[in-house]
This record gives C-alpha cells, structure tokens and sequence, in this order.
C-alpha cells in the first residue's frame, strides 16, 4: 500500500488579501485626534513686561484657585467643585446688572441684533500640586457654564440649543457668550501655606 500525500493549501494568495484588508482599513478609518481645552494663555514674559500695567476692573474678573489641597477658592472664598458652575454663570450672565458682578457693552451681532456682552473674564490658577482629577473637573464646571449660558441664548434667539445650530448661528452666539477664560501659570501655594 503507498501513502497518500496530504494535499497542501497556497497560503500566499490568503497574506496577499490579509495585507490588503489591513492596508484599507488603515486608510479609511479615521484616527480621533487629542483635543485640547481652549483657554487664554498668559503672554510669554517680557522684558518689559513690568512697566506695562494692564488696568482691568476688579468687577469684571472672577478669580479661580485651585490650591495644593484641590480647595477651590472663588474671589478668596472656599466653595465646593459642584458650586462653580453656578458662580460662574451668574458672573458671565449678570441677570440683575449687579454692580459688583462684570459690566456689560452692547455689541450689534449678526442673526441676534445688539446684545449686551460680559466684560468678565474668569482667570483661573492652579497649584503645581493640584490633582490632575480636580483641574479636569474645574474646568468642565467653567466650561458647563459657558455651554448653558449659549444654550440659553440659542433658544432664545434661534429656538433651538447651540449644538444643532448652522455655523453662522453658532458664531453669532459665540460671540454674544464668549469664553472669556484666562489660564495662568501654575503656582507653588504649598510653600505659602493658603
């Protein structure tokens, strides 16, 4: 009796499709990108820088620090994490012209007409021994602010919430409510005992 031979399979032509298979999903999916905060940056410093004296009303600045010990400090006063939003929309809204809150300045707007827009800014600072969990979270409280305060006045002016606006639309109540954040360098408030 002989042996049979066992037939053998031409694995060539199954690379040759595995390697185009491989080659097409990696030109047609698409790879999301990081996407970063957007914040006003301080400018670099110069050297004089010193003699340049910016004169801001202190009414038209919310001043935001994140200590060593993630404690939230609002104009100097401690508050918990899940109170920002709400100090920082009434900062930018300023529903009753408080004159201790920002002031306002119309400015005709295309699509809305003349809209009184918030001078204020919120400049936030973080200690260099602030969680990473607790800058995070600071941050999409102040930006939850942003985002309520332009679904607010989308509603209002165009009768639906900002995300399903056209861009013309979007601009217009960008514009109206911007996002007047200012981030400041870190700083070491460990070794000042705050």
């Amino acid at each position: 009796m002989s042996k049979r031979k066992t037939p053998g399979l031409n694995t060539g032509a199954m690379s040759d499709i595995s390697f185009l298979l491989l080659t097409f999903f990696l030109l047609t999916s698409s790879i999301n990108t990081e996407q970063g905060i957007p914040r006003k940056l301080p400018p670099p410093k110069t050297e004089d820088a010193e003699d340049k004296k910016v004169d801001i009303n202190k009414r038209n600045v919310l001043n935001v620090v994140v200590n060593f010990r993630d404690e939230i400090l609002v104009n100097g006063d401690q508050i918990l994490v899940n109170e920002l939003k709400a100090k920082a929309k009434e900062f930018f809204a300023n529903p009753s012209n408080d004159p201790s809150l920002p002031e306002k300045v119309s400015k005709p707007i295309d699509g809305i007409g003349d809209f009184p827009v918030s001078k204020g800014v919120v400049s936030l600072t973080n200690d260099q021994g602030t969680s990473y969990n607790m800058y995070v979270q600071v941050q999409n409280e102040l930006q939850r602010a942003v985002n309520e305060l332009r679904d607010e006045t989308a509603l209002q002016y165009f009768g639906k919430k900002y995300d399903g606006l056209d861009s013309a639309a979007q601009r217009a109540v960008s514009q109206a409510i911007p996002m007047s954040i200012s981030e400041a360098p870190p700083m070491d408030y460990s070794n000042t005992g705050k």
